[in-house]
């Protein structure tokens, strides 16, 4: 591989926690009925403004959604420094693959924002090339749009690319994208589900990137 494009939440960074926090909060404060942990683990690879709707049984027009948003973004960036770290072996890797001339990207369900912060906070920001979030494509994960911006803004090769996630959500994007997948298993909460996709590559260390 050449190209490697990684998601963000449980694939560079343990931050599960910090969704369940900021997402259970939003729903209590809300008088809403409040998704298990479960729930949330499940869809932690979609965006909110996928799950949301679902779980609060609104429109995705309605004005509240809007606000749960926005309350949402505000929680979770007052709680993640302290609930998000890197897996280890992770920041070795990136070092790694960088220095043997690999181009990184992320591709996540976060806006870019926070994604930038995050990156900058655990201090892996130095190593990717470009990142896109969720409010820079027209359609989310699973669809291909993330990866498809970057093939078409940096040129490369597909064949010689892989998509690095923890969750369905992201071997589906890549595969719909052309490039080849990777499941991270280190941060996966269902390995069946991730098996289920045939993954090209079906990685337990982060240290196993260096060998693809």
């Amino acid at each position: 591989m050449e190209t490697f494009l990684f998601d963000f939440d449980n694939t560079l960074a343990n931050s599960g926690e910090t969704s369940i926090l900021a997402v259970q909060k939003v729903f209590a404060d809300a008088g809403l009925t409040i998704p298990t942990r479960e729930m949330i683990f499940t869809e932690m690879g979609l965006p909110i403004e996928t799950s949301f709707p679902v779980w609060a049984n609104l429109q995705d027009n309605d004005l509240q959604l809007e606000q749960m948003y926005e309350n949402f973004r505000n929680y979770y960036a007052e709680i993640e420094e302290q609930n998000t770290s890197l897996f280890p072996g992770i920041e070795q890797a990136l070092r790694g693959l960088k220095e043997a001339g690999n181009h990184l990207y992320v591709v996540s369900s976060k806006s870019s924002q926070p994604l930038a912060r995050n990156l900058e906070q655990l201090g892996i920001d130095q190593y990717f090339t470009d990142l896109i979030g969720s409010d820079l494509v027209e359609h989310f994960k699973p669809a291909p749009d993330g990866i498809l911006q970057l093939v078409e803004k940096y040129h490369f090769n597909q064949k010689k690319s892989v998509m690095v996630g923890d969750a369905i959500f992201d071997l589906q994007m890549g595969k719909r994208a052309g490039v080849q997948t990777a499941a991270a298993g280190w941060g996966a909460y269902d390995m069946q589900a991730i098996k289920a996709e045939q993954p090209n590559y079906l990685l337990e260390q982060p240290a196993q990137l260096l060998e693809i």
